[in-house]
């Protein structure tokens, strides 16, 4: 009978110890990790310099004023790897990232669900429904970050490595061709739409972002919700570093359009200040969770394709107390397994649902420690 069982022996849940190696060993795994993930960082570094060189058709389209922009994004391929790769290498993480890519890479999951990948890199990834859910206005401003961000990026990073390039059709006509490493993509009129949206696309997308990190700048300073635990270098600073970036943008913008160009050398240098910076600071800081989110994808397409194969075969994991089915066995075998990987003492309690513990973990304070006041 499920609810004679008994509960797991050994330490008990909720208990702080954990059975950790020697300092000696530890200390030697961390320093085995830092370099492994600085040797992997470092030659993806250099694969970029090779990747600017050879797209920039031997720097011939590449631009030397954008050389601290270059710079930047080669310091920032370190620090992302470098992170990743120290990330991955923890138990959790690394059986999340083993199992989210065996998921997606399975052919029985692609047969099983076709659309399932799509789906969750449309929802997930890309839209981010699961943040609706918390508050509809949140999810709007997340919105115009990401997809700001990710405008800009697809602008800046290929025109800063002198992979895109534009170039006049004629010395008397308004027309330009948009090249990709040296070849031709396609010629656009300079006072047509398509040509002021492409002159004008880091303007949009800093008016997204300023839209976005504006709403959550006055929610951390408003909401005491958000207030709680905060902290400045955390929370508060990627949101200035976005505002920096995207204001000073469109002052540059202002200043050629209105100005005549009057202080565009000061804001020239204090935008390449700020995104130079922001770059330099993306790994270390709140905006890894950027590359991190994919991951979560695979992960969540591991456990989507294990509940439905679940409910298919009737695999599911039954509470060993009461009876009720807790997940699918894959997935509480995942969670056991990464609970001895960090080398915890009670992976057991993983096969009781999260009440049955409340219950065991109170009748075992009743039994051992005290039974109430007299």
């Amino acid at each position: 009978m499920a609810g004679t069982a008994p509960p797991p022996q050994g330490r008990p849940i909720g208990d702080s110890q954990v059975e950790g190696g020697a300092p000696g060993v530890v200390a030697s795994t961390t320093r085995t990790t830092a370099v492994r993930a600085s040797l992997i960082a470092g030659a993806a570094s250099v694969l970029l310099v090779v990747a600017i060189v050879l797209g920039s058709r031997l720097l011939r389209d590449f631009d030397s004023a954008l050389v601290p922009y270059a710079v930047a994004t080669v310091f920032l391929t370190f620090g992302v790897v470098y992170r990743y790769v120290v990330w991955v290498s923890a138990p959790a993480a690394r059986r999340m990232f083993v199992q989210g890519w065996k998921a997606a890479l399975s052919w029985e999951n692609l047969k099983r669900s076709p659309a399932a990948l799509p789906k969750m890199i449309a929802t997930y990834l890309g839209f981010q429904k699961f943040l609706g859910a918390r508050s509809h206005a949140r999810w709007a401003a997340h919105q115009l970050i990401f997809w700001g961000c990710l405008l800009a990026a697809a602008i800046t990073f290929p025109l800063t490595w002198g992979w895109f390039t534009f170039t006049s059709a004629s010395a008397a006509g308004p027309g330009y061709e948009m090249r990709l490493w040296g070849l031709r993509l396609f010629g656009f009129d300079s006072g047509s739409f398509l040509g002021w949206a492409l002159y004008h696309g880091l303007d949009l997308a800093a008016v997204m972002v300023i839209g976005g990190a504006g709403y959550f700048l006055w929610r951390r300073m408003r909401d005491r919700a958000a207030t709680t635990g905060q902290r400045f270098g955390y929370d508060f600073l990627p949101l200035l570093a976005l505002i920096t970036i995207s204001v000073t943008g469109l002052l540059l913008t202002f200043s050629e359009m209105f100005l005549h160009g009057g202080g565009y050398e000061f804001l020239a240098i204090l935008h390449m200040a700020s995104v130079v910076l922001t770059l330099v600071y993306l790994p270390f800081g709140k905006f890894f969770h950027i590359v991190q989110r994919p991951a979560a994808v695979g992960m969540q397409l591991f456990k989507y394709t294990a509940r439905r194969k679940g409910s298919d075969d009737q695999e599911l994991q039954a509470c060993k107390r009461c009876g009720q089915p807790i997940d699918t066995v894959a997935a509480v075998d995942n969670l056991r397994a990464t609970m001895r990987d960090l080398k915890l003492g009670f992976d057991e309690w993983a096969e009781y649902c999260p009440r049955c513990k409340r219950v065991l973990r109170g009748t075992a304070y009743l039994s051992n420690v005290k039974r109430g006041f007299k």
